[in-house]
């Protein structure tokens, strides 16, 4: 029961669902030539050019985002633990 209520669903399900979502989602990466592998390397570039470059490559946009991610993330973790547990 535990486990129905935290995946919203029965687990046979939900692996079906994440079946079908992953295969439309290889479709569509392989129609647009990306592999995951060129996702990890954009993202170590990215982390890399931030490193180099500071955190004014982001701009103010950037700064807002994490900023208020900084709060709002740790929000939304605590409050899905704390509906959890009650439930």
């Amino acid at each position: 029961m535990t486990v129905n209520r935290f995946l919203g669903d029965t687990v046979a399900r939900t692996i079906i669902k994440l079946i079908v979502v992953s295969i439309l989602v290889g479709m569509a990466m392989n129609v647009f030539n990306i592999y995951p592998l060129d996702i990890v390397y954009a993202f170590r570039d990215f982390a890399v050019n931030l490193w180099e470059k500071g955190w004014a490559a982001l701009g103010r946009f950037g700064d807002w985002l994490i900023l208020g991610a900084m709060i709002v993330v740790p929000v939304f973790v605590l409050l899905r633990v704390l509906n959890y547990r009650r439930n």
